[in-house]
């Protein structure tokens, strides 16, 4: 159900994506221009603006169903609740981390007096 749901869903994207590109730019971005001199600022209801609406309306529809139907599949537990279950670490379950003594990057050394020069060949 969810597949058959998800792929309606990418073709109102889609579909809604090519219907606003095909229509007619109303020349006032951002509600400038009123465009033939009409006092009211509302268009007449053209079928491409009906069909916009229509996809429009569908594609949220399909994102609630979606969102529904992702809840339903959720184990029913927060993620806060699922940290609680697991058993914080004490000491005595801790490995203590081994810190090498001196810089990591030389080589090590030949025995315990041995200096961290490098040899003379």
């Amino acid at each position: 159900m969810e597949n058959v749901v998800l792929i309606i869903h990418l073709i109102l994207a889609v579909s809604l994506i090519g219907i606003v590109l095909l229509q007619r730019s109303e020349g006032g971005g951002l509600g400038m221009g009123s465009g033939g001199g009409a006092v009211s600022g509302r268009a007449a209801a053209t079928a491409m603006g009906k069909l916009t609406w229509v996809l429009a309306i569908g594609f949220i529809c399909t994102s609630l169903a979606l969102t529904i139907i992702a809840a339903e599949k959720a184990a029913g537990v927060s993620v806060l609740d699922r940290l609680g279950t697991q058993a914080p670490a004490t000491e005595e379950q801790s490995t203590p981390v081994q810190v090498p003594s001196g810089d990591s990057l030389l080589p090590p050394a030949q025995g315990d007096d041995a200096p961290l020069t490098p040899k003379a060949d």
